[in-house]
């Protein structure tokens, strides 16, 4: 799977308020994957299904590599949430990592749930998600990484995950998280991207990589306008993609 990532991805531009139609996000994977991106990420919130929107995008690409950054762990039970993601991972082989967030208190309480301790909480949902389920979900491998960016949740991500996927921390802290969960785990780590200064923007995905992750994903400013966002994903390609 670290091969098939490739280096850089992007993130989807993120917007609370609007929702791009499905025929657009269609358009922009296909461009970005034209750009040379090798993975494309996307998030979730109460109420967005983002394991629906990338079997969209993944039937809509042939090679490019999808995952979430990150599926929240109270928008669906987790043995459902294993069976989707074990789907999505039968029906495209190799082109599909699942990282798991624990989100907020906030987003608890909109379904009706304790948020507890976020490393009970997390340990809980990642050892029921392999519970038995009638009918099984497909006997099917598929990365399972933890959004981490605390020591102890960076921990438990080397502990009982393929890996960790911290964002929006300096390189010296990516050198940490890797010498924490080992070697062999996978390491995807987002950074923000200034659409300004590609230049900037490449050294700081060299400095992380350099690092020990294994790839990086950029991440433009929450409420970009999709289109532009886009726009600005590709022009950014050139400088980043050989990093």
């Amino acid at each position: 799977m670290k091969h098939s990532l490739g280096t850089v991805g992007v993130c989807l531009p993120v917007s609370f308020t609007s929702t791009p139609s499905t025929d657009l996000q269609r358009q922009a994977v296909a461009r970005l994957e034209e750009a040379g991106y090798q993975a494309t990420w996307t998030n979730e919130v109460i109420g967005k299904d983002a394991l629906v929107q990338l079997a969209v995008l993944l039937a809509a690409t042939e090679r490019m590599v999808f995952g979430t950054c990150v599926a929240n762990i109270w928008a669906r039970p987790a043995q459902t949430m294993h069976a989707a993601a074990a789907q999505l991972a039968q029906a495209f082989p190799g082109r599909f990592v699942l990282g798991l967030g624990v989100g907020y208190p906030e987003q608890a309480t909109s379904v009706g749930r304790e948020f507890g301790s976020p490393l009970a909480t997390m340990r809980d949902y990642l050892d029921r998600m392999d519970d038995p389920a009638w009918p099984p979900a497909p006997d099917v491998a598929y990365p399972r990484i933890i959004a981490a960016n605390r020591p102890k949740m960076v921990a438990l991500a080397g502990e009982i995950a393929d890996g960790a996927l911290p964002a929006m921390l300096p390189p010296e802290s990516t050198a940490q998280v890797r010498r924490t969960i080992g070697p062999d785990k996978l390491l995807v780590v987002g950074v923000q991207a200034d659409p300004d200064d590609p230049e900037a923007v490449a050294t700081k995905v060299c400095e992380h990589r350099s690092a020990g992750a294994d790839h990086v994903t950029l991440l433009l400013p929450v409420g970009s306008d999709f289109e532009a966002g886009i726009d600005q994903l590709e022009q950014l390609a050139p400088a980043v993609v050989s990093c």
